[in-house]
């Protein structure tokens, strides 16, 4: 890593809050989820996050600044004194100079990140709310980052075994199942199917799948039922008998009792959307009487007869 003070663009003669500050405006400009177009704002994220480990820990920079740490906070070799010290130091009474391991003091990196992801992100614990303040700041910037794509499915997919294929905007395709009873606006994560990670022992993100159901032009969804308009002819309405209906899974055969009126319901069972349980809902079949294209002078007779009748 480069000098902290390079890093943080500030001057060795900055001031404490001008470090912090100076942290802060890094900090949200090159957080990875405020950025996740760029593949270089992780790298910058964590580099700002390691120079104010270094420099926002007085005790850290005072080391830094004598040379007995490098960059990264890791002791520089300081020879053999004499009185029997170790060569690293420990803060001991007695001890020779060198690196002590501290957890940093309440204006540390962590009490900074804290303050900042409050503020910036509405009080989550972490960026991407795995762990609290600064740590979990770090795992989520090692972690490689989301793509998200936006899935348009029909209804015949969401009753269908077969896999759907989602596209991201970076040509990266991903054949899913959908799983049973899921919701439009739905957003599916695919875990580690995201960019790798930006270190070989950091996890590659993850695959953000948001579905949007394409309208029908037969159905329409209530729940998990599907509503559907029948047109009958007069006929089979009066005498009842068999009409087809296609459903999502192919075409079946209805049975219309004689003497239904336009708007009566029908219901079949088990044709519908799947619910999270794996079952399924039904097809309410609203019956919708048209008549014959063709003038029928029989049936007009028939239906003077019937109010000469009355």
């Amino acid at each position: 890593m480069r000098d902290p003070y390079a890093a943080l663009g500030v001057a060795k003669t900055a001031s404490e809050k001008e470090i912090k500050s100076a942290f802060r405006k890094l900090a949200k400009r090159f957080h990875p989820d405020s950025n996740t177009q760029d593949p270089t704002a992780a790298a910058r994220f964590n580099e700002a996050n390691q120079a104010y480990e270094i420099l926002g820990d007085k005790d850290k920079r005072a080391q830094f600044d004598r040379g007995e740490i490098d960059a990264e906070g890791k002791p520089k070799f300081q020879g053999f004194p004499g009185g029997g010290g170790s060569p690293f130091g420990g803060g001991r009474p007695g001890a020779s100079p060198g690196f002590e391991f501290r957890s940093g003091g309440a204006e540390g990196a962590d009490s900074v990140f804290s303050d900042f992801f409050e503020q910036a992100f509405g009080g989550r614990g972490g960026p991407r709310g795995g762990g609290a303040g600064f740590a979990g700041a770090r795992q989520a910037a090692a972690k490689g980052e989301d793509i998200r794509a936006t899935l348009k499915v029909r209804l015949e997919d969401i009753v269908s075994d077969d896999k759907v294929e989602a596209i991201f905007p970076s040509g990266k395709r991903l054949a899913i199942r959908l799983p049973d009873g899921v919701e439009n606006g739905q957003t599916i994560r695919l875990r580690g199917q995201g960019q790798p990670g930006f270190s070989p022992a950091a996890p590659a993100g993850d695959a953000l799948v948001t579905i949007d159901f394409v309208p029908h032009p037969r159905f329409e969804i209530d729940g998990r039922d599907l509503k559907l308009s029948l047109p009958v002819p007069i006929r089979t309405a009066v005498l009842g008998g068999k009409i087809p209906v296609d459903t999502l899974d192919g075409r079946v055969s209805l049975t219309l009792p004689p003497w239904s009126n336009s708007g009566k319901t029908l219901r079949l069972k088990g044709k519908g959307l799947t619910r999270a349980d794996g079952s399924r809902g039904d097809v309410l079949v609203a019956v919708k009487i048209v008549l014959p294209k063709q003038h029928d002078e029989a049936l007009a007779d028939f239906l003077r007869s019937q109010e000469s009748g009355d």
